[in-house]
């Protein structure tokens, strides 16, 4: 599957890290730097300790993507909370899968896409801030809803939650890109909560309680 521009120029990084985290540790080791030269030992020590903290909360490691046929992986980092079919949702009409995976803020926040396809639509609902552990916050939280159009014209749907902590959703995909399995296509600060919908025939390959590494923990295959 070919990458568009746009998302394969999303994908480029300089250092191990989220490129929305370049800012803050940039600021954050020139202010460690300065405490340093004027020998302030005690202030150059909090915020080295507070710029590492910032590299490890925005890093972005490598994965392996797994290249099975029919296989979706998961979107995000983190613990299933749930694996049921729906008979309908807020974005479907349809009878889907829903997979729900947790991330807690100690998890990697950068999200990817479950399969290879071609995004038809990217849709934001604003909502509540519930703690995106419970159920309740698939239905009311703030979202963010991307639609792709997947082998054999079928449909997946990955959608971004925000949480009690987690207020800042970001996207930097747009309908018409095409995508490839495992591709970064944005991230939740301060961990949350992504819900993925699947045709109502894939086979669950999680449980809840599972955890899930993303761009390589397969969630289900497809026939």
């Amino acid at each position: 599957m070919i990458h568009s521009e746009r998302s394969e120029l999303a994908n480029q990084r300089v250092l191990p890290v989220a490129r929305e985290g370049y800012p803050l540790i940039l600021g954050s080791a020139l202010v460690t730097a300065v405490f340093a030269v004027l020998g302030l030992h005690v202030l150059t020590l909090f915020c080295l300790a507070v710029t590492l903290f910032i590299c490890f909360f925005f890093r972005d490691p490598e994965r392996a993507i797994p290249d099975e046929e029919g296989a979706v992986v998961s979107p995000a980092d983190g613990k299933i909370v749930d694996v049921g079919v729906l008979q309908e949702s807020d974005f479907s009409a349809e009878k889907m899968l829903k997979i729900s995976i947790f991330m807690s803020v100690f998890n990697v926040h950068v999200n990817r896409i479950p399969d290879h396809g071609k995004v038809t639509e990217v849709n934001y609902y604003p909502g509540k801030f519930f703690s995106a552990n419970l159920d309740k916050a698939s239905r009311d939280n703030e979202r963010n809803a991307v639609t792709l159009e997947i082998s054999g014209g079928r449909r997946l749907i990955v959608v971004q939650v925000a949480g009690l902590i987690a207020r800042r959703i970001i996207c930097k995909i747009r309908e018409g890109d095409r995508l490839s399995r495992g591709a970064r296509f944005g991230m939740i600060c301060f961990g949350s909560r992504l819900d993925v919908y699947l045709p109502p025939d894939a086979a669950p390959a999680v449980s809840v309680g599972d955890k899930v590494l993303a761009g390589t923990s397969v969630l289900a295959h497809l026939s």
